[in-house]
């Protein structure tokens, strides 16, 4: 694996509704290998919850600089980005094809990635993490666009 752009010394945050959780272990074990701590906020089960209750621990664990990026999964990883840019210090963006993972962190220095594990397979998430921590934000131009986001 290349060297991250993200600090390895703080663990990463992960957490997932119940449509996320059999991507979880496979995905916590993969950075785990890769010399990463792993902060899990859950779930635990297949059990049906509700997604917010997780992306908000994730999301802020992100947004105090106690993690060093994030990792939220649900069936289409619309309602964990959504709650997870909620958050004024959050970028999440969500991924369903590598070149996508790329570019929200080359173009729009992304620190949460969402996954949605109804369209993907358990290979391409790994993938996309993978590509996800190895990019780094390209600045220039989107710098720019990057600063005009945030609601003041």
């Amino acid at each position: 694996m290349s060297t991250s752009v993200f600090d390895i010394s703080k663990p990463i945050a992960i957490g997932c509704d119940h449509a996320g959780f059999d991507y979880k272990e496979p995905i916590k074990n993969w950075l785990r290998e890769k010399g990463w701590q792993v902060t899990d906020f859950g779930t635990d089960s297949a059990d049906s919850v509700d997604y917010p209750d997780f992306a908000h621990p994730v999301a802020t664990a992100v947004e105090t600089g106690v993690a060093s990026f994030g990792i939220l999964l649900c069936g289409s990883a619309n309602g964990v980005a959504i709650t997870a840019n909620k958050h004024q210090g959050i970028s999440a963006g969500l991924v369903w094809h590598n070149e996508v993972a790329k570019l929200v962190r080359l173009h729009n220095n992304a620190n949460v990635i969402c996954l949605p594990a109804r369209f993907i397979s358990v290979e391409e998430a790994l993938q996309f993490v993978e590509t996800f921590i190895t990019t780094a934000f390209e600045g220039g131009r989107h710098a720019r666009r990057v600063g005009k986001m945030a609601c003041m």
